[in-house]
């Protein structure tokens, strides 16, 4: 059987993994933006606690995908739990550091005129500096989605959803007649959602970043 003719045949598991694939990455960036951005923004005015944020998620990256599912499973078993876990958990350091930069990037009298209209400090940072600072977020944002989409593969060690059991599955039984066919499906498949996912993501930073700072 050649390539499209197995694709074919597997039409309707690859749908479904291809469909779990893109769900976990997006709900697992929802969740890491939310946290990454809220880190960033509770810790770049001072340097120690910003240093100490971008230090842990550092650490975190540094561990490798497999050690971190492995430490996982006994406490949270085998599936989602660990994967959107792991996930979450890479995906925070472009975010936080990002959020962190972009900040810290922001023109201080334009803070000061929020200031002096009488904002207080919340209504600055949501009016005036998080949406300065959302082309810098948006990047890590696309940067660490892309980790993702790779990392999920790795994550059906951990019993996980995705393409990435086509990869395993094939990886399992080399030499059978569709091992290879498996692998291919699978990492195209990664391959395509990764650029799909970018292409969106650089939409989305556009139609939401103001006209003067795009300028």
């Amino acid at each position: 059987m050649n390539f499209w003719e197995f694709l074919s045949a597997r039409r309707d598991q690859l749908l479904t993994d291809t469909y779990q694939h893109a769900s976990a990455v997006f709900q697992c960036m929802v969740v890491a933006t939310v946290l990454g951005v809220l880190i960033g923004a509770l810790t770049y005015r001072n340097e120690r606690a910003a240093q100490i944020a971008i230090g842990s998620t550092v650490t975190i990256l540094t561990v490798p995908s497999y050690a971190l599912l492995g430490l996982l499973i006994p406490i949270l078993g085998l599936g989602v739990a660990p994967t959107v876990t792991a996930l979450v958990l890479y995906a925070l350091l472009p975010i936080v550091r990002n959020s962190i930069v972009g900040l810290r990037g922001v023109d201080p009298s334009l803070v000061e005129a929020g200031r002096g209209i009488g904002m207080s400090r919340l209504a600055r940072l949501v009016k005036v500096e998080l949406p300065i600072a959302w082309p810098s977020i948006m990047t890590g944002i696309r940067v660490s989605t892309q980790m993702s989409m790779g990392i999920l593969a790795i994550a059906a060690y951990a019993s996980g959803p995705g393409l990435g059991n086509e990869i395993f599955n094939g990886i399992s039984s080399l030499g059978s007649a569709n091992a290879l066919n498996q692998v291919l499906a699978g990492t195209l498949g990664i391959v395509v959602l990764a650029l799909l996912f970018d292409a969106a993501l650089a939409l989305i930073g556009r139609l939401t970043t103001s006209r003067g700072i795009r300028g």
